[in-house]
C-alpha cells in the first residue's frame, strides 16, 4: 500500500513525520499557487533529520495544521510570500518567548503595509532549522538577504572584515541591533543609547587587551561635552532623539574603518570633514585640539597633562591655606573676645 493510501486510512492526528516524508521526500514535488508561483513542497529526509525540530520529534501536523486530508486541498496563499507569512505566525505556538518579535522593526513593517519585511523562516529555513540556530557568520549572510547594500559596507568594514577572516570577537548585526526584537535607528532611543552598544566591547578591557586597544575611549567620551549631553538627555528624555553626536555620528555605522586607515572618518586628514557635519564653521586646527579621546599622560598630550598635575597640586594647596588662614583668623577673634571679657 503505497503512504498515501496509507494516509488516507487514518486521521489525521496519527499521521507520523514518516507518513508526510513518504510523500514530500520524492523531489520536484510542488504546487502552483494563484500568482503563478510554484511551490516547493519537497523536504530533505536527511537534511530533515538532521534538523533541531527532528530531534524534538515535532509533527509536520503541529505547523501544518490546515492538512486535514489526503489528498491535500490546495494552500490557502495567494503566493509564496502570504504563504511564508502565514507559516511563520504559528511559531509562537512554542516559541513564547520570541513574542518580543512582534515589538521589532520588521513587525512594524509588515503592520505599516511592507510585505517583504522578514518573518521567522526567512532567517530560520522552515524545515532544518539548526542548533544553534545561525552561527556568527551567518548571521550577517543571512541579513544580507534583504539588507545587501548595508553588507556590503559592513563586509569592507574593520568588523566585517575580521569576521570573515574567522574572527568571532567582532560584533555581528544581532550584536547590535538584537535578535528578535530588533531596533534601528529609525527609533530615537536606539540613536541615543548607542554609545552603550559600543561601550559592551570598547569598554571590556579583558577583550580589549588582546588586541591592544586602550578602554579609555568610552570613559573620556562620557567625561567630555558631547558625551556629558547625550548622559544629560539619557537622564531627562530618554524618548527624544539628540543632537549631539554619538560613536556613529563620528566614526560611520557600518563601514567602521580604524582610525588610522585612510577612509576613516576619524583619521586626521577626514577628520576636519567629520567635524563639521556639526560645526560648519570648524577650520583646520579645530580638530587638532582634540584629544582623541584618551587621557593626558607625561608620554601623550605631555603640556595637557603638566599643566593638569599643576592645578591639581595648586588648587587644593591654595584652598588648603585659605581655610587654614580663616580657622587662624577664626581663632585669633575668638581669643581676643575673650581676653576684652576678661578684662
Amino acid at each position: 500500500m503505497a503512504a498515501s493510501d496509507r494516509a488516507s486510512a487514518q486521521t489525521p492526528s496519527s499521521w507520523d513525520n514518516e507518513t508526510c516524508l513518504g510523500c514530500h521526500g520524492e523531489p520536484g514535488l510542488s504546487a502552483e499557487l494563484p500568482s503563478g508561483e510554484i511551490l516547493d513542497l519537497t523536504v530533505d529526509e536527511d537534511q530533515w533529520h538532521d534538523s533541531l525540530h527532528a530531534a524534538w520529534d515535532l509533527k509536520c501536523i503541529l505547523c501544518h495544521t490546515e492538512i486535514t486530508a489526503i489528498p491535500h486541498d490546495s494552500p490557502p496563499s495567494s503566493d509564496r510570500r502570504e504563504y511564508a507569512t502565514q507559516k511563520s505566525e504559528g511559531c509562537v505556538v512554542c516559541h513564547r518567548e520570541q513574542e518580543v518579535f512582534d515589538d521589532g522593526v520588521h513587525a512594524q513593517a509588515r503592520e505599516e503595509g511592507n510585505t517583504a519585511a522578514a518573518v521567522c523562516s526567512d532567517c530560520h529555513d522552515a524545515h532544518y532549522v539548526s542548533d544553534p540556530p545561525l552561527s556568527r557568520v551567518e548571521i550577517p549572510e543571512t541579513c544580507r538577504t534583504c539588507h545587501s547594500e548595508i553588507y556590503d559596507r559592513y563586509e569592507e568594514s574593520v568588523h566585517g572584515g575580521a569576521l570573515s577572516d574567522g574572527n568571532p570577537d567582532v560584533p555581528t548585526c544581532t550584536d547590535c541591533h538584537g535578535v528578535h526584537d530588533i531596533e534601528g535607528p529609525s527609533r530615537g532611543p536606539f540613536h541615543l543609547y548607542s554609545p552603550a552598544i559600543c561601550a559592551t566591547c570598547h569598554a571590556d578591557e579583558e577583550l580589549m587587551s588582546e588586541y591592544g586597544i586602550r578602554t579609555d575611549v568610552f570613559d573620556t567620551y562620557v567625561a567630555d561635552f558631547h558625551g556629558r549631553t547625550i548622559t544629560l538627555f539619557q537622564e531627562i528624555t530618554p524618548d527624544q532623539d539628540t543632537n549631539a553626536p554619538v560613536c556613529v555620528s563620528c566614526h560611520g555605522v557600518h563601514d567602521i574603518q580604524p582610525a588610522d586607515e585612510e577612509g576613516s572618518k576619524v583619521a586626521q586628514a577626514n577628520l576636519q570633514a567629520t567635524c563639521q557635519q556639526c560645526h560648519p564653521n570648524a577650520d583646520v586646527a579645530f580638530p587638532e585640539a582634540w584629544m582623541s579621546h584618551y587621557s593626558a599622560s607625561a608620554d601623550e598630550w605631555p603640556v595637557v597633562y603638566w599643566v593638569r598635575l599643576f592645578y591639581r597640586i595648586l588648587i587644593p594647596v591654595v584652598i588648603g591655606a585659605m581655610l587654614v588662614y580663616v580657622a587662624i583668623d577664626l581663632l585669633g577673634r575668638w581669643r581676643r573676645r575673650k581676653e576684652v571679657q576678661h578684662a
